[in-house]
């Protein structure tokens, strides 16, 4: 199973538009943006926190992914993570709930690309707040940092859904919903 390696950060406006500009400078061009739902699912052996079965619907497309955190101290998480692009998002959320697993979490995203080096840097917008993601080797987060001035961002090791469950609000059906509005 592959290894994600990455570094989150709580983003300011201000910061976003430092970031950006930084990355431009280095002559990084964003990718279009994506807009994303992305179900977690419960159920099975899932413990909340460590492992994630998350359903992805982002541009048209869906992607079904399983991670697994591996304990660190560090801020720059790792966890291994497997996913694959799956044809019918419907289907396969039909499929889950078939064999047992139930949405437990909703939430939005839009999200920006950038290629720097080795490195993808992603800056998301969630309906609570604003992050940046650094996904690389440790070292090559580290020299990204500092060639974006993001040494000093505050870094955050919980995951999306972790802040889902505590931002978030419960609709009729129980499930937690972080959602842009109209």
């Amino acid at each position: 199973m592959p290894i994600e390696i990455e570094k989150k950060y709580r983003l300011t406006l201000k910061d976003r538009r430092a970031i950006e500009k930084h990355l431009r400078a280095l002559g990084a061009k964003p990718k279009p943006l994506e807009r994303e739902e992305n179900t977690i699912y419960h159920g099975g052996n899932l413990g909340f926190g460590l492992r994630a079965l998350r359903l992805r619907r982002v541009n048209g497309e869906a992607i079904l992914t399983f991670k697994e955190r591996i304990p660190t101290r560090s801020p720059i998480k790792h966890q291994r993570e497997n996913e694959t692009r799956v044809k019918d998002a419907d289907a396969t959320d039909a499929i889950l709930r078939g064999i047992g697993f139930t949405p437990g979490l909703i939430y939005e995203k839009r999200r920006t690309r950038w290629d720097v080096g080795k490195a993808k840097v992603v800056i998301d917008e969630l309906p609570y707040g604003l992050f940046m993601e650094i996904e690389a080797s440790e070292k090559e987060i580290k020299r990204v940092e500092k060639l974006i001035a993001a040494e000093k961002l505050p870094s955050v090791t919980e995951t999306y859904p972790a802040i889902t469950s505590k931002m978030g609000k419960k609709n009729r059906k129980g499930i937690i919903e972080a959602r842009f509005g109209k």
